[in-house]
């Protein structure tokens, strides 16, 4: 874990990085999506700093609406004798510069390539010797780059976007061409998850915890942090508390609380609904990688309480005016307890409408906040730390209502 490890490459398998039904797709439930959060430095602006999401997605049904804009997929991935694919999908991001939420950044449907590097039609100049071991890309099939892959060294992952007509005249940035590199051992490795229930349902995600970032955006120079996931979900989701954290000294954090609650019958993407009251957990899980300890804590016991802040959405929010949720998390194992308040400073959401049984629909919206971290408490037998034992920290919370089937 220690930070003064140089790593070259990222670690760990990512045989799996640009494969898709690895299980026996279900229709209307399979979703599948390969997902960057990137935080970037601000020397100028706010210590929360920037921050941009971006996605590239499939899904096994024959119509969605994703924030008002219907998609069609059209059948499931194509798949070659080689292991290409391709998708009918959409790529998705928002952008947050460190004031306001542009969202949509990007929002397009277009089919997609994904492929790994030993594929034929990948180009010929990577040594032979070093295909195989996870490199490849995902490219939509559009004028605009707007690619993802991984370079068959694993030594570094490359981004490269451009924004939509209408968020780049309205202040976003017309292009970005990002690096992601290894930042430490904890961190930069491929963390795989999975698990099956009943009727073929389940979730297998791969997961880098956290890479450092450099590149360009509209010619400038930038750097910061990043955290990936690529997700296949087969399942319905109910709502959840998710967040994540990155700290100035190679230490990181997160949680996650799927939950029962009246939420869960929402049909809009409005905040603060008279039903957003307790829940109950389904399952309860946090980690941390301590780097001033060099270890790994992981929690079977966590809590998480929304409340309202002092921050309102933006006039170019969905819903202008209304309060900015504080989450107050509390996690804990037998030897380390964690306290923390972060506040969002901004509110990004997507909302989707699918259409099921009986000409009825049902609804998912999915809300992701930057946040400022305004309490940290660590209390283990070392003793205790505060948020003024920490550089920089920042981090992204998720709230999601509804439930998509």
């Amino acid at each position: 874990m220690d930070e003064s490890i140089a790593l070259n490459t990222f670690q760990g398998d990512f045989s799996t990085m640009w494969k898709l039904g690895i299980r026996e797709p279900l229709w209307h439930m399979t979703w599948d999506w390969w997902w960057w959060l990137v935080m970037f430095d601000d020397p100028e602006g706010q210590h929360w700093g920037k921050q941009l999401m971006v996605l590239w997605s499939t899904k096994d049904n024959d119509r969605v609406e994703v924030n008002g804009t219907p998609w069609q997929p059209k059948g499931r991935p194509g798949v070659d004798g080689d292991g290409g694919m391709v998708l009918d999908g959409m790529v998705c991001a928002w952008w947050f510069d460190g004031q306001r939420m542009h969202e949509p950044y990007i929002k397009r449907t277009c089919n997609m390539v994904a492929m790994a590097d030993d594929h034929p039609a990948w180009p010929v100049s990577v040594k032979e010797i070093s295909k195989g071991q996870g490199g490849g890309a995902v490219v939509p099939l559009l004028p605009d780059d707007l690619s993802m892959g991984l370079q068959s060294d694993k030594g570094s992952f490359w981004l490269n976007l451009q924004g939509d007509k209408q968020a780049v005249e309205n202040g976003a940035p017309a292009s970005m061409q990002l690096s992601l590199t290894p930042w430490n051992p904890a961190m930069s490795v491929a963390r795989p998850s999975t698990a099956t229930y009943a009727a073929s349902m389940g979730y297998d995600i791969l997961r880098v915890h956290g890479t450092r970032v450099s590149g360009q955006i509209d010619g400038d120079d930038v750097t910061g942090t990043a955290y990936f996931q690529k997700v296949c979900v087969q399942a319905p989701s109910p709502p959840w508390y998710w967040g994540v954290l990155h700290f100035e000294d190679g230490s990181y954090m997160d949680w996650f609380l799927p939950h029962l609650s009246p939420t869960m019958t929402a049909r809009n993407p409005r905040p603060w609904k008279k039903r957003d009251i307790q829940h109950i957990a389904l399952s309860q899980g946090g980690l941390f990688h301590d780097a001033k300890h060099q270890r790994t804590e992981r929690f079977a016991r966590v809590k998480v309480e929304k409340t309202v802040s002092h921050r309102l959405e933006g006039g170019h929010g969905q819903n202008p005016g209304a309060p900015l949720p504080r989450f107050n998390v509390h996690m804990w194992n037998g030897r380390t307890r964690i306290k923390l308040t972060v506040e969002a400073v901004e509110r990004a959401h997507w909302h989707f409408d699918q259409p099921t049984r009986g000409g009825l629909w049902s609804h998912l919206t999915y809300n992701e906040y930057p946040l400022d971290v305004t309490r940290l408490e660590i209390v283990d037998e070392f003793g205790r730390r505060t948020r003024q034992d920490y550089g920089w920290a920042r981090g992204n919370a998720e709230h999601a209502w509804g439930v998509l089937h």
